[in-house]
């Protein structure tokens, strides 16, 4: 097992400078702390210190140990004391996690509400400490900026054991994160030992092939534990135990995710009877008409929450198909009883008397933002994930919120240039974007209390491996780090991003598999200035038939002209979508120009159903009604991996005032996202 104090050794050399630097700055801290005054004296934190603790027993006894094990205690001097104090009241301070510090040279005290004020106060102290283990004297008053400071961790897709687990886990106390949310069930295998259901272990937690996507494209079937090439895991009752303990010497809970009534296809295979067919492999969502689903899901989670002592348990409530239910005799049955009018009721019917079972347990749930959908359950908490729509309308109706929109706190897309990492599952989204999210930007001040956190969600669908997992983690959860903690006001991207390559560079030589931010690519070169060119300041008309969609309408009637072009992801507001019918767009450059150029840059990133036009057409006119066809480009479109790019275009001599630019899509019917038709 990793030693408690592997985090706080660690923390001494975390913001290093070179010997000629008398002290560290306040600058140099990660998250930044709220209040910094220091001077020219030091403390030298060394064995010789006596430690002195006034807190209750739980938590001196975690700091005496963590301190004496990092101090090598010995003998002590009396000329130099470390006091740690638990007060009721704290000059400045209202967070329970906040704390302040007082450093002179033979004495410091650190004053807070809480242990894990005391904590959080220790791990700002040690990331002062040069090389030589002196801090500077003076002040600091700190607190977080929410008390919900998350990191999501998907191990049913590839499955991670608990020694890694641990890893992150050490990782993420340093930097002053306190959940960490395991998504332990999905279709791809379930993840923690239950008792009363041994199929769920024994089966449903394995698979064959070992890869997500090669199973999930395949036949998606399950294999007994122990059988030849089967692949996956799970955490037994005692694993669990021994991770909810270790989190908890840090400061951090553990918040369990039991999906439903979707992502179910492991355990509705291994238990048919649950399931509106009766029949396995055949349906995603539970039978919500079926009272031995309820039985099922409240002997669940018994046992679930006898484990983790969170205050939360996740329950999923994403992603629900529901395709079976209006067919199926005991949901219409549920309905009619229930005065019901639609399936989205019928899932809230479910959430809300799941609900009211875990609170009757003493425990709060917490969904993602489909909870919604049908009528929210009177005391839950809703994690925004479709962007911040959700978030914004659970805090309007007086329920507390996570944000964790996918446009900014999604760990698994790109972090840097497509072609430069390995392949992802969602767009690009580098350090710098997850870094200029503000969680509470939309909310109206009196209700922005109800944002109670921020969290960073790795899906691992394309990750199967350890060292992965911690690439695509960090730095970007660094950002997430400091957004929940420190004071939005004194946000500084270079500023951050100097500390950030710091903290990574430390990080990867202590083993951590982190991407290396100091040689990051950026940005596509094309998104990096405006380019000229004839059709700017025209106009252009969209036929009635192929409009734009709202949701990526970029600049609007002009994104196409207006010199702009995209980046890596179609989410910058720079790509401009369309969707199924194509894109038919007329320019009128306002006079009869020599042209000898069209040409439009289009993506293809085939998971969220992006594609390449199969066809372009692009004529040209002097009067804007006979057109001469210029170019027609056919192409077969066909699904690869990863992001691509490709110019569909025309080059030759003509004289025109008008350009038609015609692109169909090909039988896959999804996006076509381009953004600037270029005119020479």
């Amino acid at each position: 097992m990793r030693s408690i104090t592997f985090y706080l050794l660690t923390a001494l050399l975390l913001i290093g400078h070179n010997g000629a630097k008398a002290q560290l700055q306040d600058k140099d801290l990660l998250p930044l702390a709220r209040t910094v005054v220091l001077s020219n004296g030091t403390f030298k934190l060394d064995s010789n210190v006596k430690i002195n603790i006034e807190a209750p027993q739980e938590d001196k006894v975690k700091l005496e140990n963590l301190l004496n094990e990092c101090l090598n205690t010995g003998k002590k001097s009396k000329g130099k004391t470390l006091n740690l104090l638990v007060r009721e009241n704290v000059d400045g301070i209202e967070a329970p996690e906040g704390y302040n510090i007082e450093i002179g040279k033979k004495k410091i005290t650190i004053t807070a509400k809480s242990g894990a004020g005391l904590f959080y106060g220790i791990q700002t102290l040690l990331q002062l400490a040069d090389e030589n283990n002196r801090i500077p004297t003076g002040t600091i008053s700190d607190e977080p900026q929410f008390a919900y400071r998350g990191l999501m961790l998907d191990v049913s897709r590839h499955f991670f054991g608990k020694e890694f687990v641990k890893k992150q886990i050490d990782a993420m106390a340093h930097f002053k994160m306190n959940r960490l949310h395991l998504h332990l069930t999905d279709a791809a295998g379930w993840r923690i030992e239950i008792k009363k259901y041994p199929r769920l272990t024994q089966f449903a937690a394995w698979r064959s092939p070992a890869i997500w996507k090669d199973w999930w494209f395949g036949d998606r079937k399950y294999v007994e534990e122990g059988s030849e090439g089967a692949y996956g895991g799970y955490y037994t009752q005692e694993d669990i135990k021994e991770l909810v303990a270790y989190a908890a010497e840090r400061y951090i809970t553990i918040i369990p995710e039991i999906e439903m009534p979707a992502h179910s296809e492991e355990v509705l295979t291994a238990y048919p009877e649950l399931s509106c067919t009766h029949e396995p492999y055949k349906q995603a969502d539970f039978c919500v008409g079926n009272e031995k689903t309820y039985e099922f899901l409240e002997d669940v989670l018994c046992e679930v929450i006898e484990l983790f002592p969170s205050e939360y348990i996740h329950i999923g409530g994403d992603e629900a198909g529901k395709a079976s239910w209006p067919h199926c005799p005991l949901c219409q049955k549920r309905m009619e009883e229930e005065g019901l009018k639609d399936v989205n009721e019928l899932q809230s019917y479910l959430i809300q008397r799941i609900e009211k079972f875990v609170n009757s347990k003493g425990r709060q749930i917490i969904g993602w933002d489909e909870i919604l959908d049908g009528g929210l359950a009177p005391n839950a908490t809703v994690m925004s994930w479709r962007g911040t729509e959700g978030g914004i309308a659970a805090v309007n109706s007086g329920h507390k919120a996570i944000m964790t929109p996918g446009g900014y706190c999604y760990l698994d897309s790109y972090q840097d240039a497509p072609h430069t990492q390995p392949m992802a599952f969602g767009p690009y989204m580098p350090l710098e974007k997850v870094y200029s999210y503000d969680p509470r930007a939309e909310i109206d001040s009196a209700k922005a209390h109800l944002i109670y956190g921020i969290q960073g969600n790795l899906w691992v669908e394309y990750i199967p491996t350890e060292e992965l997992v911690e690439y695509m983690i960090y730095p970007r959860i660094l950002a997430i780090a400091e957004i929940g903690w420190s004071n939005p006001v004194n946000r500084d991207y270079a500023a951050f991003k100097e500390r950030a390559i710091k903290a990574t560079n430390y990080l990867r030589s202590k083993g951590y598999n982190a991407f290396d931010l100091a040689n990051e690519f950026g940005q596509r070169k094309e998104a990096q200035a405006p380019v000229e060119h004839l059709a700017i300041g025209g106009n252009i008309a969209y036929a009635e038939s192929a409009p734009y969609s709202d949701s990526y309408k970029a600049g609007g009637d002009k994104a196409l002209i207006d010199g702009v072009c995209g980046g890596w992801t179609y989410t910058d507001k720079k790509w401009q979508g369309f969707i199924r019918n194509g894109i038919d767009v007329t320019i009128d450059l306002g006079e009869e120009k020599e042209i000898t150029e069209v040409t439009a840059q289009f993506m293809q990133m085939c998971i969220p159903d992006v594609w390449f036009p199969a066809e372009v057409i692009i004529s040209a006119s002097c009067d804007g009604s006979e057109f001469t066809e210029l170019a027609r480009i056919e192409h077969t479109v066909v699904r690869d991996e990863g992001l691509s790019f490709k110019e569909y275009g025309w080059k030759g001599n003509t004289k025109a005032r008008y350009i038609n630019y015609r692109a169909k899509c090909g039988p896959q019917r999804g996006w076509l996202f381009t953004d600037e038709i270029i005119v020479r």
